[in-house]
């Protein structure tokens, strides 16, 4: 049995090339559905907030430390989906609005449908949570593969071949 293994890691050769600048939206895009699920939480930090008796207070509160890692973890969290999304989208040649909502479908599938069953089944959450969870997962899957297709997500150098 031969194998074609040479024993060296795996190098960035793999990774198809995507726009900084579809990146860079479509971190915002992705960051922006997040908040848009995370403002309840948001809303109540900003009252506790408002209720504290100085600023410093506050800044050294667990609420505001909370806030500012949810922050920190969605904007990196959205960069490395974004990426993810585009990638697949370069790989599979999905071209078309049509052809990026399939990628997008699967992707929401891969990703969001486990959790919606668990809480759906098991953790038995209320029907408004979970229609919120899904429609913020497609717009994160589905929405983010059509926004990327409709801005371009190949390089410049990439586009001449």
């Amino acid at each position: 049995m031969n194998s074609s293994y040479n024993g060296s890691f795996p190098t960035t050769q793999y990774l198809p090339p995507v726009k900084p600048s579809a990146i860079a939206l479509g971190t915002i895009f992705t960051h922006t559905a997040n908040l848009a699920v995370m403002s309840p939480l948001f809303g109540e930090t900003y009252r506790k907030a408002m209720k504290a008796d100085s600023k410093s207070e506050f800044a050294t509160s667990k609420e505001a430390m909370m806030s500012a890692t949810l922050v920190g973890s969605s904007l990196v969290g959205s960069s490395v989906q974004t990426y993810a999304v585009a990638a697949l989208l370069s790989r599979s040649a999905a071209l078309s609005y049509k052809g990026a909502a399939y990628v997008g479908a699967l992707v929401f599938a891969a990703t969001s449908v486990p959790t919606v069953v668990s809480q759906l089944i098991q953790d038995r959450r209320p029907a408004e949570y979970i229609a919120v969870r899904v429609t913020a997962g497609l717009v994160e899957t589905v929405g983010l593969a059509m926004f990327l297709t409709w801005w371009g997500i190949g390089p410049a150098h990439d586009l001449l071949r």
